[in-house]
């Protein structure tokens, strides 16, 4: 397993649902965690407007990010339907933070709630897997 920076609060890791990002250490409610990182696209733009992917994080009805660049460590963030994070976008300013709403443990999934539209057009044709639906689905 490769060496964790000390400054970062997580790490990419297996989760139920692939990869996932992972606490290192304990992170206290409010605390910012990490940054939603991507090129800004505008939906005014026809080629921007044609781009495709699941890390798609639209910030108003003109801005989205594209997450799906490889210095994005927050795009290993999954969903989950009681979660122990949230973003927090910024548009006038084009970014999002993503921040604690628990207190996490080290070793816990960092995750957030996805929102209604994606969970309706992703989530829900394959099932739930997050570990409050998998806790649910058992009973």
């Amino acid at each position: 397993m490769p060496a964790h920076s000390s400054r970062k609060p997580y790490r990419v890791g297996r989760s139920r649902t692939g990869l996932g990002l992972f606490a290192t250490k304990p992170i206290k409610k409010g605390a910012v965690i990490i940054r939603y990182l991507g090129p800004l696209l505008d939906a005014r733009n026809k080629k921007h407007d044609a781009v495709n992917n699941k890390y798609l994080f639209e910030l108003d009805g003109r801005w989205t990010i594209d997450g799906s660049v490889r210095k994005n460590i927050a795009r290993y963030i999954n969903h989950a339907c009681k979660p122990n994070a949230e973003p927090e976008a910024k548009p006038r300013k084009r970014k999002v933070y993503i921040h604690a709403i628990k207190n996490i443990k080290a070793g816990e999934e960092i995750n957030y709630n996805y929102g209604r539209e994606y969970f309706k057009e992703y989530l829900k044709p394959k099932g739930c897997k997050c570990q409050a639906c998998a806790v649910k689905n058992k009973k």
